[in-house]
């Protein structure tokens, strides 16, 4: 997606392709989804990086596969939008009160330079109060720096688990999971930025573990809207595997009385 776009184009081109029950295309009031009973509520709050190749519905078609349809996903997703963007903004905070979620799970840029990491922190901690009074878990979605700075992993990576640890989130280290493949290039789209639909399913195994406790290797090996071999998808869902393993949904340091009894 260009970035060359208006706001406006984009968002009207987002909200064709996706239409999920919420999307955020301008600053306009929410009116709340129409959710069934019952369920995980789970708002995506994010950029391109989410809204790319719909991650918050690929986290819901992988849910499907396994039987579990309890997951209901909206999103509010910018363009180029940091936290602290979508705060001053004001539609991701306001869509906090019509509804009632269970998950709130946010991504900006890779945010690894250390000015970028406060930032990071600063949009985590606007956000974080008004998720917990909505009733809902802050979760830090890991993404990935471009391809120009492979050497930017480690430090997105110590980015985002910090911010989840700063508020007792959960830490969903989709970013990682592209690293455990060894190179993380077929991950990327042709720009160096966006994901590819594989960089979105590694992205999605991980987030729907963290929400559902799904594991990776209990999905069949397909991948919702593409055709990809059995035996790569496996090696995908083998890297999410390594991922989760080895990065714990409560960083060090996170937990305090109300995250731990939710």
């Amino acid at each position: 997606m260009s970035f060359l776009l208006s706001r406006r184009a984009v968002c009207s081109l987002v909200a064709l392709l996706v239409c999920l029950p919420l999307i955020a295309c301008s600053g306009q009031a929410l009116t709340a989804p129409r959710f069934p009973l019952g369920g995980t509520r789970v708002l995506f709050v994010g950029n391109s990086l989410t809204y790319t190749n719909d991650l918050p519905r690929t986290v819901d078609a992988l849910a499907r596969l396994v039987g579990d349809s309890s997951l209901h996903v909206a999103s509010v997703a910018f363009p180029d939008f940091a936290l602290e963007d979508h705060w001053a903004e004001g539609t991701a905070r306001r869509s906090l009160t019509p509804s009632s979620w269970e998950f709130v799970v946010m991504q900006q840029g890779s945010s690894a330079l250390p000015a970028s990491q406060v930032h990071l922190k600063n949009g985590v901690a606007l956000f974080a109060p008004a998720i917990r009074a909505a009733g809902a878990i802050p979760v830090l979605m890991m993404v990935w720096p471009t391809t120009a700075r492979l050497g930017d992993f480690p430090a997105v990576l110590e980015s985002y688990r910090n911010a989840a640890q700063s508020v007792g989130g959960i830490f969903a280290p989709a970013g990682d999971g592209w690293t455990a493949l060894g190179d993380p290039r077929a991950m990327y789209a042709p720009d160096g930025l966006h994901p590819s639909l594989e960089g979105t399913y590694v992205a999605a195994l991980i987030v729907l573990e963290r929400l559902r406790g799904i594991r990776p290797d209990r999905l069949p090996a397909t991948v919702p809207g593409a055709t990809i071999a059995a035996s790569r998808v496996r090696l995908l869902q083998q890297a999410a595997t390594t991922a989760l393993d080895r990065n714990p949904a409560r960083p060090l340091g996170a937990g305090c009385a109300l995250c731990r009894s939710r």
